[in-house]
């Protein structure tokens, strides 16, 4: 099965709330490569690339957050995956 890769705005309260730790560790736990990283907005911004039940589990998840999140909005834009990630990393602004 081929990869697929979804490239995520996520807003509401998803900032000071352990959003990215528990996004980076879902991630992990599900087998997907790529980022995520706070934008100066109060957004996140989150790349999930691998196999297409394990990315749709995965923008499921960002929809609910962790307990403390109150999302607001996750936007979506499906890109051509690159394979040009080997892991999952945190990003900084």
């Amino acid at each position: 099965m081929s990869d697929i890769r979804v490239h995520l705005i996520i807003s509401g309260r998803v900032q000071g709330v352990f959003f990215r730790h528990n996004t980076m560790k879902k991630a992990v736990e599900l087998g997907l490569k790529g980022w995520v990283m706070n934008l100066p907005d109060g957004n996140v911004e989150a790349v999930f690339e691998g196999i297409p039940q394990r990315v749709h589990e995965m923008i499921q998840w960002c929809h609910m957050g962790p307990p403390f999140a109150d999302v607001r909005n996750v936007e979506e834009e499906w890109e051509e995956p690159a394979g040009k990630f080997s892991s999952f990393d945190l990003r900084y602004k």
